[in-house]
């Protein structure tokens, strides 16, 4: 694709995103799927703009209001165009010259607005704090009083790309060996900070073409999720129920815990979810990691399914609510979720997280674990909700997530009185500042898991570990 076609192509896109009901990862997908001439640099090219451009929609949108042009998809690639990419009036004319798969010719309203914005960063000390920092109104006042001080700070921090975080499958690899496979397919790799089985790509990667991904030695999960199926603290031979388990991320890292010392994994999880395609579509993910044996999937679309659990009273250790949510920690990786609702309300969604704890709690055996988990920043969606249902339900306490994190730095692999003081499940000694680092991850005043961009470098998670006592 010659320059042109390629902010064409990202024009494009935004028109079919406007009024669209479909979020923007799948209006990428499906532009490129039907556009198969498109070679996978133009795509990464595309994309990589596309992307760029929805984390600065409220900053564009008001460029394009201060300048008095019409609100387009066109006006705003040609904003970003001239001030982020700092393109002169020559290379923008040669961009929009009229050409075959080219956008038309400037007009002479937009050459005249290209002469008021040239030269000015992205950024303007005029901009009111939430265009700054691409807060939606709706959510602003809750965010300014829950990070206070910090609010602009950790706002900015969600305005980068997303890190890219794999999960080892020790079951068929340990982090050496993967990262030694992957690096001779060209993606070079780091440590995670806090998952003890994390690895972060240093750059972009096609992850399906190398041998560790194809033979299932890694799976793309991002640190913060894998923290949360960390933290429900599965063994080999436990009984796990995950709620909402969705495509299967979580579930496949609890399978991994509990791996008991032949090798094999040991144990039951039950997969439950309403979209009954997505999750049992998972079970390729499953047999490919080798734990579908214990894995069994009951979609709540089944009649029978939904009367099964409710004869579960204290049948499980652990019980994992990965609810529905507005999902505003995800706007690294879902910029578009700012501005487009695709769901339910935040009213909605509490009412719905409180029915799915209501509907669970039985489940939960004596000394078992209830795990509550979103990847939202809102209050509303998590503190809140924690502080209602220990209000209806008695006989629980919250468990300290950092103490738990710190209880070792890998997933246990057999029964841990096995397990030598001071080391963890492979035998290697744990550093001593470990459990400091682990304990970075909790709220001190509530003892619940927060993670943002700004402090942990993950999306933006909350988790609550309750204990029936």
């Amino acid at each position: 694709m010659k320059p042109q076609a390629r902010v064409q192509a990202v024009i494009d896109i935004f028109e079919k995103l406007q009024g669209s009901r479909v979020p923007l990862d799948t209006v990428v997908g499906d532009y490129m799927r039907v556009r198969r001439y498109i070679g996978s640099k133009d795509r990464s090219n595309v994309a990589e703009r596309v992307y760029d451009i929805a984390r600065a929609a409220a900053q564009l949108g008001w460029w394009v209001e201060r300048g008095k042009i019409e609100d387009t998809p066109r006006a705003r690639v040609l904003t970003w165009v001239v001030i982020s990419e700092g393109a002169d009036e020559k290379r923008v004319k040669d961009l929009f010259d009229g050409s075959k798969f080219a956008p038309d010719e400037l007009s002479e309203k937009e050459l005249a607005y290209i002469k008021t914005i040239k030269g000015h960063e992205l950024t303007h000390k005029d901009m009111p704090l939430s265009v700054r920092c691409e807060c939606p109104a709706q959510y602003e006042e809750s965010l300014k009083n829950y990070f206070g001080a910090d609010f602009e700070t950790e706002m900015s921090a969600m305005l980068g790309a997303a890190t890219l975080d794999l999960r080892v499958n020790a079951m068929l690899s340990d982090k050496k060996q993967a990262q030694g496979a992957l690096k001779s397919d060209g993606v070079e790799t780091d440590e995670t900070p806090y998952a003890p089985l994390g690895l972060r790509c240093r750059s972009k990667a096609y992850l399906a073409k190398t041998k560790a991904f194809a033979k299932g030695w890694v799976e793309i999960q991002d640190e913060g999720s894998q923290l949360i199926a960390h933290l429900c603290g599965a063994k080999p031979g436990m009984q796990v129920l995950d709620y909402c388990a969705g495509a299967g991320g979580k579930t496949l890292a609890l399978a991994a815990d509990m791996v008991g010392s032949n090798g094999n994994p040991k144990g039951r999880i039950v997969a439950m979810d309403l979209d009954e395609r997505r999750l049992m579509k998972s079970r390729d993910r499953f047999k490919k990691a080798r734990v579908s044996d214990i894995i069994e999937p009951r979609p709540l679309t089944d009649q029978r399914h939904r009367k099964w659990l409710k004869r579960q009273e204290g049948s499980f250790d652990i019980v994992l609510c990965d609810v529905p949510c507005t999902g505003t920690g995800t706007w690294r990786r879902n910029p578009d979720m700012r501005w487009n609702n695709y769901g339910p309300s935040l009213e909605e969604l509490r009412v719905v997280q409180a029915e799915i704890l209501d509907k669970v709690v039985h489940a939960v055996k004596s000394g078992g674990r209830l795990v509550y988990a979103t990847c939202s920043l809102l209050p509303e969606e998590n503190e809140n909700q924690i502080e209602a249902f220990l209000q209806r339900h008695e006989g629980f306490e919250v468990m300290p997530a950092g103490v738990i994190l710190s209880e070792g730095r890998q997933p246990e692999k057999e029964v841990s009185s096995r397990r030598k003081p001071g080391s963890d499940s492979t035998g290697e000694k744990i550093p001593a500042s470990a459990g400091m680092t682990m304990r970075a991850l909790q709220d001190d005043k509530t003892g619940f898991m927060r993670l943002t961009p700004h402090r942990h470098n993950t999306d933006g998670f909350f988790a609550a570990v309750l204990k029936r006592v």
